[in-house]
């Protein structure tokens, strides 16, 4: 093979497969507590000190400010008092800016690995003359078409059009087991980074670089690239205005104090306004999103923005295919219904005898069925013939010595019966009509002559979904199954799954149509989908999850896209989103009223030399005023490392609605906010006083 060694240069031999650069493994970060992201967060933590970044968060930019005041302070008259006020403040301004490091550092530790592994890739693009020209894979644009084979990483997403391969994909979606992807149908689209294990491929590269999901992904999980989300930038504003209002506030206070002859210094002051300002989910604001948006990447979504991934958590409709997501997809064996006193046992034999040379996935799971439920041991075969199904006759069976067993379509067992001089039961028909009637598949199992039953095969609910169901109702969130099925077997099975509602003999427009009747009606519409004729729904909902192996036309129209290309991961995104809500929620509880706290913990302790009547409101009884504010700073530096680790991982979802985790979350965090400075302040003045710091 031969290409041009630059662009427009001459031909050159293009580099023997064992001389290819060997496939990158992408391998996240394990764990946000790990040496390397620590050690990367301590030093971003004074990188971040740049003004011009501190001013994206406005109350920990006042915070520096101050720090530098009462530093500036100290140095001019030099006290242990001051030295220790500024040197908490500084804590405090450091440890919110390790907070944001520590959740930006598995993101900025797996980007590097990422665009490692896009600058070391190479294409092997056809050309025109049916050349192969060896480039970077950098350089790849939409409709290139290049060979990819075994050993070889796929250089950019793209589809198949030619050949079949095993790809392994564990280095984009974290999973080991190896998938097949091939031209045409719904299993031909491939990711760049992945690898080829056998055969050959032929890609066309459907995006152009900086588009790819790659590129996505290396911003997604970069946190510094991460926008604000519309939640994120009211509370933003909301903190702001607060801060303001204190800082006035503080400010009008020394006149009064000059009043009172209880003149304060600069240091307290800023003390002051740091302590009662919302110093704590202001510094830990970010961690809490970029953290969040870690948790998706986690589990393998890929979000075009984090207005995507709030909206998931505020979705109240949840739109869910069928087929593949809440059924197994494929027909299986769900009971053995014996008929004209024949016996269970007799049935269940007959129908494993006859479903051993059906390779069909019904087929096999009727054996499997039969030696699960009945404890069936495999027959002896060895003098037999095998009578494979086929689409003439409708059944499958075997003969044995002396008998004919099988089993296939009613009208088909019933006409061979018949053949074979037999009589048809006159209960036959009545089960075979019920099972139908639920939107099963009825099969007639004979042996020879004589008609022994009925297997039923339905579209099976996996396992565990009815569970899931039931736990998305608890949290008010209404599911509705998609099925291109009719409405009586969409009805079966949406009574057996537990669903809220279904759509059957679905079409895009109806899809459309639902997803608006729902969002004018005030809910936020969540849907997965994988096909061409999903994107106008996709596109439509606020939510539109697509199959990262579906169509082009899909993951465009959608907002997110799963790389494991499963279709029941829209209700893990349901559930991180909301554990994103809710930790953020419940921290901006928890830090406004420690606030509410420490306002009992300082203005006492300031004035109480000059009120003594403000002792009442000392309800820790602090030792002085210098201990009180000293200890209330360190308390305020020191909640916001404690609280990362939460902050991080996010607050225990649990399946409510939104009345109870306000219950039990304004009670936890709300009462627990007010406790803890009392407690904490408290043993802090006592360590400070035993010390002799008073």
């Amino acid at each position: 093979m031969t290409g041009p060694a630059t662009p427009g240069g001459g031909p050159v031999v293009a580099p023997a497969p064992e001389t290819r650069p060997p496939k990158v493994r992408i391998r996240p970060a394990r764990s946000l507590a790990e040496p390397a992201i620590l050690k990367r967060a301590a030093l971003q933590a004074v990188v971040k000190l740049d003004p011009r970044h501190m001013i994206k968060v406005p109350v920990m930019f006042v915070v520096e400010i101050g720090s530098v005041v009462t530093t500036v302070e100290f140095a001019a008259s030099p006290s242990v008092f001051v030295g220790l006020i500024a040197l908490w403040l500084w804590a405090t301004v450091l440890f919110a800016n390790f907070a944001e490091a520590v959740a930006e550092g598995r993101g900025k530790a797996q980007a590097d690995t990422l665009r490692r592994s896009r600058r070391e890739t190479v294409a092997y693009r056809r050309q025109s003359d049916g050349s192969i020209q060896v480039i970077p894979a950098t350089q790849l644009r939409a409709g290139d078409i290049c060979e990819v084979t075994a050993g070889q990483v796929i250089p950019g997403d793209g589809d198949v059009i030619e050949g079949v391969a095993v790809v392994d994909e564990s280095a984009v979606t974290g999973e080991s087991a190896p998938v097949i992807r091939e031209s045409g149908g719904d299993r031909s689209a491939v990711t760049g980074g992945t690898v080829v294990l056998s055969d050959r491929i032929v890609v066309e590269i459907t995006s152009n670089p900086g588009e790819t999901f790659l590129d996505r992904m290396i911003g997604l999980v970069e946190g510094a690239s991460r926008q604000k989300t519309p939640n994120e930038v009211a509370l933003d504003i909301l903190i702001a205005g607060l801060t303001l209002i204190l800082l006035v506030a503080v400010v009008t206070l020394q006149p009064m104090a000059i009043y009172s002859r209880a003149i304060q210094s600069t240091a307290v002051l800023v003390a002051l306004f740091v302590c009662l300002a919302p110093t704590t989910i202001g510094g830990l604001l970010s961690a809490i999103g970029i953290a969040g948006m870690d948790r998706m990447v986690q589990r393998n979504v890929l979000a075009m923005s984090g207005r995507a991934v709030e909206a998931a958590g505020d979705c109240s409709t949840l739109l869910l295919d069928k087929t593949g997501t809440i059924t197994y997809g494929n027909r299986r064996a769900a009971g053995f219904l014996p008929v004209s006193g024949a016996s269970e046992g007799e049935l269940a034999e007959a129908a494993l005898v006859s479903s051993l040379a059906d390779e069909t996935p019904e087929g096999r799971s009727i054996v499997e069925f039969a030696r699960g439920r009945y404890h069936l041991d495999q027959p002896d075969l060895t003098s037999c013939t095998m009578v494979p199904f086929s689409a003439e006759t409708r059944m499958s069976g075997v003969d044995l010595a002396g008998r004919q067993v099988r089993k296939g379509a009613a009208d088909s067992v019933r006409r061979w019966v018949g053949e074979q001089g037999g009589a048809i039961p006159n209960d036959l028909g009545p089960v075979v009509e019920r099972i139908a009637s639920e939107g099963a598949t009825p099969l007639v199992v004979a042996d020879g002559p004589r008609v022994l039953g009925v297997i039923e095969l339905k579209d099976t609910v996996k396992q565990g979904m009815i569970e899931r169901f039931r736990e998305l109702r608890n949290m008010g969130i209404r599911t509705i199954m998609i099925t291109g099925d009719n409405p009586l077997t969409a009805a079966a099975i949406a009574r057996e799954a537990g669903v809220d509602d279904f759509l059957a003999e679905a079409t895009p427009e109806q899809k459309v149509a639902l997803i608006r009747r729902e969002q004018r009606g005030g809910h936020l519409v969540a849907m997965t989908g994988d096909g061409t004729n999903d994107a106008p729904a996709l596109a439509q909902a606020d939510v539109g999850l697509a199959m990262n192996t579906g169509t082009q036309a899909a993951k465009e129209a959608a907002n997110m896209v799963d790389l494991d290309s499963n279709p029941t991961k829209l209700i893990e995104v349901v559930e991180v989103a909301k554990q994103l809500l809710i930790t953020r929620g419940s921290l901006t509880t928890f830090s406004i009223a420690n606030d509410v706290a420490k306002y009992f913990a300082i203005i006492p302790a300031m004035f109480i030399a000059v009120y003594p009547a403000l002792s009442v409101l000392n309800v820790t009884h602090l030792h002085n005023a210098h201990t009180a504010v000293l200890s209330a700073v360190i308390y305020n530096a020191l909640i916001i490392p404690a609280l990362i680790p939460l902050a991080l991982r996010g607050v225990k979802f649990r399946p409510l609605d939104g009345a109870a985790i306000l219950r039990r979350n304004g009670l936890l965090y709300g009462l627990g906010g007010i406790l803890a400075p009392f407690v904490f302040i408290k043993l802090i003045d006592l360590v400070l006083t035993a010390i002799g710091l008073h």
